[in-house]
């Protein structure tokens, strides 16, 4: 995957630097995150084009495709939508985005400013999903999935190509938050077993957690805090083969303690992002992961498309 990522970055590097962002890299002492460690990275992709890590995925697929004058389509919980229509409206061509009725309205109203065409239906991404496939059918628009396509995955790795460049050098952890999977097959791929890349998950949405013990990827019922962007029922095929190589720990988390990590990264660093971005800090804070004392841990800060109003 590794020439993959490679692939992806030097197509961005070809031309399209001025959409795609180089987002920050904060290296901290990890007593200013209470934590018990020499130092933290905060990878701040929050920032990024569309708000989220999304944008190298998509625009990725987008440039590595022919697309049709039906344009792109996507079914996402938000995210992957956002970033679909920023780069879509950057290339010039046509986006219809299918979201489930439990994504936000913040995120749908960027959606139309992006200028997507927006259809609201399911209850779930995956019943999203499936009413984007049946439309795609008819349309032939170009599909970009929100996790589960090799550039797609290939893209979310130049992310990880990036923390190396910007830290010179590996960390030794990688904290990661999954939903269906792509980011953390971007890293994981990119890292490979250089780092310690460690897999977080919502208790209300163990996409991968179950997968692993059952054996395979497996259908799950999602919910909690973070189920619009970490609300895939099922761990994409792409990141199974690739955390199976290369991920050992896929821990879990409390809506609760994931609330209060996001709410810290407001309050204390005025960082103002989404709980999904939030399960990285939230695991240290909580002890479900206990670095070294000399351990370099990196945060991968995903996200950003939330209501202000829910931080208040």
């Amino acid at each position: 995957m590794r020439a993959d990522i490679a692939a992806a970055r030097a197509r961005f590097d070809a031309g399209h630097r001025h959409f795609l962002l180089e987002t920050p890299l904060w290296q901290l002492p990890g007593a200013a995150l209470g934590v018990a460690c020499d130092r933290v990275w905060l990878k701040l992709e929050h920032l990024q084009v569309g708000g989220s890590f999304k944008a190298r995925g998509m625009l990725n697929r987008l440039l590595a495709n022919e697309i049709p004058a039906s344009g792109v389509i996507v079914a996402s919980g938000g995210n992957a939508g956002i970033a679909t229509a920023a780069a879509a409206r950057a290339l010039g061509v046509h986006c219809e985005v299918f979201v489930p009725t439990i994504s936000s309205p913040a995120k749908q109203a960027k959606l139309r400013e992006l200028g997507a065409q927006v259809v609201v239906t399911g209850a779930v991404y995956a019943e999203a999903l499936e009413a984007c496939l049946a439309r795609q059918r008819e349309t032939g628009a170009l599909m970009t999935h929100a996790y589960d396509q090799p550039e797609v995955a290939a893209g979310a790795g130049t992310l990880a190509q990036e923390i190396e460049a910007q830290g010179g050098g590996v960390p030794d952890s990688v904290l990661v938050s999954v939903g269906g999977g792509g980011l953390i097959a971007g890293i994981a791929g990119w890292f490979e077993d250089r780092a310690r890349v460690v897999a977080l998950e919502p208790e209300l949405a163990p996409t991968l957690h179950r997968a692993r013990a059952a054996g395979a990827p497996v259908d799950v019922a999602v919910s909690g805090i973070a189920a619009d962007s970490l609300g895939a029922k099922r761990i994409g095929a792409i990141a199974w083969q690739v955390t199976q190589r290369h991920v050992k720990d896929a821990l879990l988390l409390p809506d609760a303690a994931i609330r209060e990590a996001q709410l810290w990264l407001w309050q204390q660093m005025k960082l103002a992002v989404e709980p999904a971005a939030a399960l990285g800090l939230a695991a240290l804070r909580t002890g479900a992961y206990v670095p070294r004392r000399d351990e370099k841990v990196c945060l991968v800060v995903c996200g950003a498309n939330l209501d202000p109003a829910t931080l208040a």
